[in-house]
């Protein structure tokens, strides 16, 4: 019997397709956060991306999405500790973790729907932060994240 490669390998022995397809869809990295100065508490909001695919929850400009968005998450192998703000239920937070992948995730249950079906993604809960101005984003914090 073969051991999941989620399962034998560190993040940082996966390869780049491994890595990738850890990425369970739910697109809430794609959120606007803010952090709290004082406590260093985040909060994350309503407000996406304007390249995030609402309904299919992707990025439209993924492979450019540095290069458009200057501030866009990549994530990096050797990185995943300094992403605490990174949902409970994110893969790479969980494997980072020694923890299992959740039973809807598409490398279990075998779609991507997965994690629409289990109501996890930001899937009919977002608006394009095209629409928000930036000093109305604390109006947009949202208590579904987690």
């Amino acid at each position: 019997m073969t051991v999941p490669f989620w399962q034998a390998k560190s993040l940082a022995e996966m390869t780049r397709e491994e890595w990738e397809s850890l990425c369970d869809g739910c697109a809430k990295c794609c959120l606007h956060k803010l952090e709290d100065e004082d406590s260093g508490e985040v909060f994350y909001t309503r407000v996406a991306c304007r390249y995030l695919d609402h309904s299919a929850c992707r990025c439209t400009q993924y492979a450019r999405r540095t290069q458009l968005v200057p501030n866009c998450v990549n994530l990096q192998p050797g990185d995943i500790a300094a992403f605490h703000w990174l949902p409970d239920t994110c893969a790479y937070r969980l494997i980072a973790a020694g923890q299992p992948l959740p039973s809807w995730h598409h490398l279990l249950c075998g779609s991507p729907e997965g994690v629409h079906r289990a109501a996890v993604s930001v899937r009919g809960r977002v608006l394009s932060e095209q629409y928000v101005h930036p000093d109305g984003m604390k109006e947009h914090i949202v208590h579904w994240v987690e």
